[in-house]
């Protein structure tokens, strides 16, 4: 079983992602599946009677599609097929904010240390590092930064917005 980060701790990742199915007979009898966006559509009921299921985006597909959907789902994984691909950042916005999504948000793919800092901000709280890197070595990737200026899933209120919070948080001085 692969590692996850997952609410800041590195956990057993117990969902199977099934990249290539295409129809129900490429899913297993048993066990927690992560599918495709195209066969949730095609056999949403049969995937919702069986109850462990959750699905993943490919950066193209567009997340309201699945909106009405959000509240069957448990798991909803983000792909980045690539480090340079940022699309997933704004998917991962909309579910989030747009759409109300309240489960776990999970990112998948190229998925490395540098990235996951910004990738909380915007609403993951799970993250399937890349399989060449360790989910360990990555999970320090949460804390780079002390924190941000602009609104973020976390913390909606702009830095302006904020009290101070004690000494050393002073970003305008006499503020």
């Amino acid at each position: 079983m692969s590692q996850l980060i997952k609410h800041r701790g590195v956990v057993e990742d117990d969902w199977t992602l099934l990249r290539d199915a295409v129809s129900l007979a490429d899913v297993p009898a048993s066990g927690s599946v992560l599918v495709p966006v195209a066969l949730w559509l095609s056999a949403r009921d049969a995937l919702i009677a069986r109850g462990d299921v959750g699905l993943w985006l490919h950066p193209g597909d567009d997340p309201a599609i699945i909106a009405g959907d959000l509240a069957q789902l448990l798991v909803v994984a983000v792909d980045f097929p690539q480090f340079t691909d940022g699309r997933g950042y704004s998917t991962a916005r909309l579910l989030r904010d747009r759409y109300g999504f309240k489960g776990e948000l999970r990112a998948i793919g190229d998925v490395l240390r540098d990235q996951l800092y910004y990738l909380q901000q915007v609403g993951f709280d799970a993250f399937a590092i890349r399989v060449d890197r360790g989910a360990e070595g990555a999970l320090k990737g949460l804390d780079d930064f002390a924190g941000t200026y602009a609104p973020t899933v976390p913390e909606p209120r702009p830095r302006f917005r904020r009290r101070i919070e004690g000494p050393g948080d002073v970003w305008f001085p006499g503020a």
